[in-house]
Order: C-alpha cells, then sequence, then structure tokens
C-alpha cells in the first residue's frame, strides 16, 4: 500500500469504534433499558420482561423495539441528506474537509451518549440521530476517496486491507471496554458508569484517529469535468438530479445497488440486533456480549483478508456470493439457539466474523468499478444509504416481528429474506458489462 493508502486506511480504524462499542455492543441494550425504565420504572429481564410500551407521539411503542425505530428514522433521513452530500462532495476539491467535518461532528454526538442516564432516553434516540447521519456523511466522502487513491486492480486488496485495520483497532478498544465493563467493581464504578464511560472513549476514539487522514491525504480537483461554481450546496442539488436521471444508462450498476440494499440491510441490522438478541434473547450479560463482538471483530480481521486473497482468484463478485450463502445460514442457525448456551453462541459468532468483513470490503470495492468518473461521492451516497448502521427496512421489519410476537426469534428468522433476495439479484449482476457501461477498464479478475 501507499502512503496515502494507508494514510486512508486509518479511517476505518477511527470509525470502527463508534461501529462496534456503540452501534454494535452497547448503545442498543443500553437504550433499551433506560426506555424500560421509563416505561415499567425498572429494566426487564429475562424472567420478567418489561411489557409495557412507551407512548411517542400519540403511538405506542415497545421499549424493546425503540432503538430499531431510530435507526429506521435516521436511515430515512440519510435517504435525504447523503445524496446531496455525496454531489457536494464531487464538487469540491478538499474532500477531506468535508471528511474531518462530518466525522468530528459524529465522534461529539457520540461522545456525548455518556450523558444519557437515568429515563432520558429521547437524548440517547436524538444522539444516535446525529451519529448514524454524520457516520453515513463521512463515509460517502470515504469511499470515494478510494477511487481517487487506488487503481482498479488495487482496489479488492486496498479495501479489504483497511477494513480489516479497522477490525482490529474497533476491537483494541472494545477488548478495553470489556476490561472495564466486567471489572467495574474493582474500580469502584457501577455497570452503568461503566458503560457510559465507554460510549465515551468511542467518540473520543472516532474523533482522534480521523486526524491522521485529515493531514495525510492530499487534496485534489474534481474529476470527470465537474467544476465547482457559484453555491456548492446548490450546485451539489443540481448535480444530484443529473445524476438521478442519468442512472438509467447503467442498469447493472442499478441492479447491484438494489442487491446490496437488501443483503446489506439483512448485514446491518444482524450487526445493529445481535446485543440485543444476546441479552433479551439468550439471557447474556454484557460482559458475555462484548467478549463475543470481540470475538467478532478479531475473526473478521482475518475474514477481510481471506476474502481479499479470494477474490484476487476468483473476483470480488464471486467471493460476495459465497460470503451471502454463510449468511443465509447464520440467520437460520439463529434462531434456535439455545437461551444460556455459550458454546453455539460462539460458534455462530465466529461464523459471522469470517463473513463480515469480507463481504462489506468487496462491496465497496466491486461498486467502485461500476461508477463512471466524476461521480464517486453520488454514487457512493446511494451506496451508503444501506450501508453500516444505517439500515431501515431490516430493523422495521425486526422491530415489528418483536412487537407482533413479542420475541425476538422471529425477528432474527426474518432477515433470511434480505440476504436471499440480495444474492438472487446478484447473480444477475453481469460484472464486465456493468464496468464497461460504466466507462472504465475492467480488472484482471472480476
Amino acid at each position: 500500500m501507499s502512503p496515502e493508502q494507508k494514510a486512508w486506511s486509518w479511517y476505518d480504524w477511527a470509525n470502527s469504534a463508534y461501529v462496534t462499542t456503540i452501534g454494535a455492543v452497547l448503545f442498543a441494550p443500553y437504550l433499551t433499558s433506560i426506555a424500560e425504565v421509563d416505561a415499567c420504572g425498572r429494566v426487564g429481564t429475562l424472567d420478567n420482561p418489561c411489557n409495557q410500551d412507551l407512548t411517542v407521539l400519540g403511538i405506542a411503542v415497545s421499549p424493546g423495539s425503540l432503538v430499531f425505530y431510530v435507526i429506521t428514522i435516521s436511515t430515512v433521513l440519510s435517504a435525504l441528506v447523503l445524496p446531496v452530500v455525496g454531489a457536494v462532495a464531487d464538487r469540491s476539491g478538499s474532500k477531506r474537509r468535508l471528511l474531518g467535518g462530518f466525522a468530528w461532528t459524529g465522534a461529539a454526538a457520540a461522545t456525548a451518549t455518556c450523558l444519557v442516564a437515568g429515563d432520558n432516553w429521547e437524548l440517547g434516540a436524538g444522539l444516535l440521530l446525529v451519529a448514524n447521519i454524520a457516520l453515513g456523511s463521512s463515509l460517502v466522502v470515504y469511499d470515494a476517496i478510494l477511487c481517487e487513491i487506488a487503481t482498479p486492480d488495487e482496489r479488492d486488496a486496498v479495501s479489504s486491507r483497511a477494513w480489516a485495520f479497522g477490525y482490529l483497532g474497533g476491537g483494541l478498544l472494545l477488548a478495553a471496554n470489556l476490561a472495564l465493563v466486567t471489572g467495574h467493581d474493582a474500580l469502584g464504578v457501577s455497570t452503568g458508569t461503566a458503560v457510559r464511560i465507554s460510549l465515551a472513549t468511542a467518540g473520543v476514539w472516532w474523533a482522534a484517529f480521523t486526524v491522521i487522514p485529515y493531514l495525510r491525504l492530499v487534496d485534489r480537483p474534481p474529476r470527470g469535468g465537474v467544476q465547482q461554481t457559484g453555491s456548492v450546496v446548490r450546485g451539489g442539488f443540481g448535480q444530484l438530479f443529473a445524476t438521478l436521471r442519468d442512472a438509467r444508462a447503467y442498469p447493472m450498476t442499478l441492479l447491484f445497488l438494489v442487491a446490496y440494499l437488501f443483503y446489506n440491510d439483512g448485514i446491518q441490522t444482524v450487526i445493529g440486533v445481535a446485543s440485543v438478541y444476546g441479552d433479551k434473547q439468550l439471557g447474556f450479560e454484557t460482559g458475555v456480549l462484548i467478549a463475543t463482538i470481540l470475538l467478532v471483530q478479531f475473526v473478521a480481521f482475518g475474514g477481510a483478508l481471506l476474502f481479499g486473497k479470494v477474490a484476487a482468484r476468483v473476483g470480488s463478485r464471486t467471493a460476495i456470493i459465497a460470503g451471502l450463502c454463510v449468511w443465509v445460514a447464520v440467520v437460520c442457525v439463529g434462531f434456535f439457539l439455545p437461551a444460556g448456551e455459550l458454546v453455539p453462541f460462539l460458534a455462530l459468532a465466529a461464523a459471522i466474523g469470517i463473513v463480515l468483513g469480507g463481504t462489506q470490503a468487496l462491496s465497496r470495492s466491486f461498486f467502485s468499478q461500476l461508477i463512471p468518473a466524476g461521480r464517486e461521492a453520488e454514487y457512493f451516497s446511494l451506496y451508503q444509504a444501506g450501508e453500516r448502521g444505517t439500515s431501515w427496512l431490516g430493523t422495521l421489519v425486526f422491530g415489528l416481528v418483536q412487537q407482533w410476537t413479542n420475541s425476538y426469534r422471529p425477528a432474527i428468522a426474518a432477515l433470511a429474506v434480505f440476504f436471499l433476495v440480495g444474492l438472487v439479484l446478484l447473480l444477475r449482476v453481469d460484472a464486465r458489462r456493468a464496468i464497461r457501461e460504466a466507462g472504465n477498464q475492467p480488472p484482471a479478475v472480476v
């Protein structure tokens, strides 16, 4: 990897702290417990669940579904915001400044989650909205930079290594938080205080390591003849409408986007609900959940590197298809996991780790091949609408099924539909045709 590619990969290291510590492990069950205190005056347990609803704008909402509805709302808002962010980024001559601005906004909101306590779930919901939208905006810019710093033949390897690096960074912070949460008594703090300190460290980590790509990435003029004239934001809206109109000329690119929307919704929902499923359905304590996600992190580090090597031999599309078959098996097995049995839970977590980083890293690099020059950030804004931590349909379905059945088991099983639909659509994508339609040169192995 070149020095600039290494600097770019530090943003995966930076934001993975938020994605793991806050997005995947601690905040969903923590916010659920805060909502249960407001609804029932206590935290629900496996044997004595909280069956009272919250009232939100006159609507009855189960405390167990609240966080998934918040994620759904943040994604709907992202669908309106991110395409404009992408259009603006393509017209900007300093993507690194946009990256830093969005990243530090999200990091500030993430750090402030440590203030959520008692029954103040409204503050937690608002901060989660801001952090998720800021993360999605920063990733639009970040992913677009990949097209500037790596050739088509380099992108699978660069993306996979950066994703693996991110899992390593997120895993290291998660290990420190595991020690804090499990050893809180020895440190003289409560479990809630230990969780809030861990939430704050994720925001600080995100902010601090974003400095590296901000300082070391090189500004480049807009590509593909896109000029910055007049108001950047006004021009961004104009370019967005042009992109939506012109996208019909790239049917294979659009087909992949739809496939990605479905299977990535499934991936992101599994990531977002895993800790709640383990806590509320299987009865595992916070320390066990953090240790399990930590296992996933370090297995995913190797899995991302493994999938990068597989893609070099068979192509990224084929490697993604293989990963989706494993994902279908994962959610089906998850339905039958016995409560309180740690070994099957850990085995399933290891299977998730193997395919998690690989499918996401290769999806990013594969999509980068399907984008016309000069429109990278705009197309990645559409891509990011279904990216990590911002899935909307998956979390909505999961929340609704949980509320209707008062059980998380049918909700987790319902996610198989997302992987199956994505797999069927991806099988119909002609990779070489898609790359040539976008005006790009196919790599040696597609």
